[in-house]
């Protein structure tokens, strides 16, 4: 009787504080946008070119997102919705800034 019991109850829903999440989207995006001019500028300073350079992008983006959930452990739910959304938010608003530093830094390297 107890099993059935179990069965009927419903998963209780889960709550998310507006406002931790979004102190939480603001980090994550800081250390995205933080990620990206630095590794925008090892790029350059490597003197990758073509796809090399948007693969080593790809790398730190995942290495980034690999960070948090590190840092996050286990209980990564009770900081963001999804692990997905840490992964593609903001993904092309880095790649402008990773861009804007990897050719800067290229042109000052290796060009001048």
């Amino acid at each position: 009787m107890s099993s059935t019991k179990a069965k009927d109850q419903k998963p209780e829903p889960v709550v998310y504080s507006e406002a931790a999440l979004r102190n939480n989207a603001v980090v994550v995006e800081y250390c995205r946008t933080s990620m990206a001019a630095l590794s925008g500028s090892t790029a350059g300073i490597l003197g990758l070119t073509g796809l090399n350079g948007f693969a080593f992008y790809v790398f730190a983006v995942v290495s980034l997102w690999a960070m948090f959930l590190i840092k996050a452990g286990p209980n990564w739910h009770k900081y963001y919705v999804s692990r997905q959304s840490v992964l593609t938010n903001g993904f092309f608003g880095a790649l402008f800034t990773y861009v804007l530093f990897w050719t800067f830094i290229y042109g000052m390297v290796h060009v001048y």
